[in-house]
């Protein structure tokens, strides 16, 4: 069996939206995968670190690439649950009917990213949980269906406190953030400031009250959609046994696995599969379980446990140079999105990205001038757009 051709155009959409916000963002490779993965499989991703690490600008920007309803917000310990789930419908209320306006709100979100999400009181969490867990908001006396596709929280260490591990468990999968590497500074430099200066257009807009662009998304949400169903047609029982074994080993080495996410692992292994665009699941799909940790020091006993099977199996032999029909995929995304370039720094970043694919053809294909020509054409197209703008 194989997959539909529908299946490889939405995975081969994902992966230029990968690429594109790895250009975008200095050293967040694997966070970009992670929330790509996550999305696909409906699941949970726990971001750890410190504050100033990109996390929240990632997130906008994915979710407009995908055309996602995303809602984001800071949690303390004096948030209300009307920040997060909207207010009290007073006019129903004076009728005898407890309602909430859950409009633009977190119930209505399909992308969530809480900042600080342990920080939120009793009766937020307890919400989230039940959100998390069922995709349902109790809404007075209704259950309201949520269309939560996946919540990313953000926070700068695991909780010690037992009566958070509940709501801890849901996040299936966790990251450590960690500040950018002294060797990618001039990189983070470049990249960085081509971000602000995008927002001092954008607030620059705002006093001009004029509407903000939105990035053309690049994959509809629904195809998305469509590929978490396609989940349970991939093949694993080759990789079955192998990754019991592996269950086994990591909690002999002390990790706490809980059942729930016992099998939680094996439906990111599948999700793993599928994005590599395959139908059976093989042990270079067994990366995802880098990311099933519990508490962050953990993370190095999975190393050690994981490594010698995944470079057995050639992982890093997976990374090879990019056919033709893939850079061209991401020349027709970028050059999309030209209509909603106005400001001289976009169309740098544009213009930048358009640069990369060149290097990338020069460097992989030298003889394919055809596709090196369209390149140059819609750098010379934004170039133009470029003297427009000044």
């Amino acid at each position: 069996m194989a997959w539909p051709q529908s299946v490889y155009n939405t995975i081969k959409r994902l992966n230029s939206v990968k690429r594109n916000l790895k250009g975008l963002f200095t050293g967040r490779d694997q966070a970009v995968e992670l929330l790509v993965l996550a999305t696909v499989c409906q699941e949970h991703l726990l971001l750890i670190g410190p504050p100033g690490t990109a996390k929240t600008a990632i997130i906008n920007r994915y979710t407009d690439l995908i055309d996602a309803q995303e809602f984001s917000y800071l949690l303390t310990r004096f948030t209300e649950p009307s920040e997060l789930f909207g207010p009290l419908d007073v006019a129903a209320f004076q009728k005898g009917t407890y309602h909430i306006c859950t409009e633009g709100m977190l119930p209505e979100a399909q992308i969530v990213f809480l900042d600080e999400v342990f920080q939120g009181s009793s009766a937020i969490l307890n919400s989230l949980l039940t959100i998390l867990n069922e995709r349902k908001f109790y809404n007075g006396s209704q259950r309201q269906a949520v269309p939560l596709i996946c919540l990313i929280g953000a926070s700068n260490s695991v909780p010690d406190d037992p009566s958070l591990h509940a709501f801890a468990d849901r996040f299936v999968l966790r990251l450590e953030v960690n500040k950018v590497e002294d060797s990618q500074i001039d990189e983070l430099l470049e990249q960085g400031w081509e971000l602000e200066q995008e927002r001092i257009e954008a607030a620059k807009r705002a006093m001009a009250n004029q509407a903000a662009t939105k990035v053309l998304s690049s994959v509809k949400l629904d195809d998305i959609l469509q590929l978490h169903v396609r989940l349970m047609e991939v093949n694993i029982a080759n990789i079955r046994p192998e990754y019991g074994s592996l269950v086994r080993e990591m909690r002999a080495e002390g990790i706490d696995f809980s059942d729930r996410r016992v099998v939680k692992g094996l439906k990111l292994i599948a999700g793993a599969t599928l994005l590599r665009g395959a139908e059976s699941a093989e042990v270079v799909d067994l990366w995802p379980l880098y990311h099933l940790w519990d508490r962050p020091e953990e993370a190095d006993v999975l190393k050690t446990v994981l490594n010698p099977r995944l470079e057995e199996a050639g992982l890093d032999s997976l990374k090879i140079s990019r056919p033709v029909a893939d850079i061209i995929l991401d020349l027709e995304t970028i050059a999309a999105q030209e209509q909603f370039l106005s400001s001289e720094s976009s169309i740098g970043a544009h213009l930048m990205a358009l640069n990369k694919l060149r290097q990338e053809l020069i460097a992989n294909h030298p003889q394919d001038i055809n596709t090196r020509k369209r390149v140059e054409a819609v750098i010379q197209q934004g170039l133009q757009r470029l003297e427009v703008s000044r």
